[in-house]
């Protein structure tokens, strides 16, 4: 796997270093008026769920995938959709999800690329994944932040 996905994959890693943390901890607000980490990482889950489903399928050459949903609704719709679930699930089912999209993105055809919402710039799957590495970054940096204050 080269770097890119190897560094994708890495968020794996954090991620389950948080099954250490107390419960308590994971479901305070990192500020107020801001998320939990446990929210963080359903937000973080839920995308690549979208992702899994909605957009990998379609990755083939000259594809033109959808446009990804309105951020603040879909941001809405996970914490609705994760609500009853636990802290626990929520991290066993980001390392799930996560292992699966990077194994389905990382064995498409380095040659492939394809559009999305109808927009000029080609991706492949691997700068498809950069845009998610960046937004892996700044919630891990909000996480540690938290948990080393």
């Amino acid at each position: 796997m080269n770097k890119t996905f190897n560094q994708f994959s890495k968020t794996i890693d954090e991620v389950l270093k948080l099954k250490e943390t107390s419960r308590t901890k994971l479901c305070e607000a990192i500020r107020e008026g801001k998320w939990s980490i446990r929210e963080i990482v359903g937000h973080l889950y839920y995308w690549d769920k979208f992702n899994l489903e909605k957009m990998v399928p379609l990755m083939v050459q000259d594809a033109d995938l959808p446009k990804f949903p309105d951020h603040d609704q879909h941001n809405e719709e996970a914490v609705t959709f994760l609500k009853d679930y636990s802290v626990e699930t929520i991290i066993d089912n980001f390392v799930v999800t996560r292992k699966e999209l990077t194994e389905r993105i990382s064995s498409l055809d380095g040659d492939v690329r394809f559009t999305i919402g109808g927009g000029k710039r080609k991706f492949s799957g691997e700068s498809f994944v950069k845009i998610f590495i960046k937004h892996d970054a700044h919630h891990l940096k909000q996480i540690n932040e938290k948990l080393h204050k």
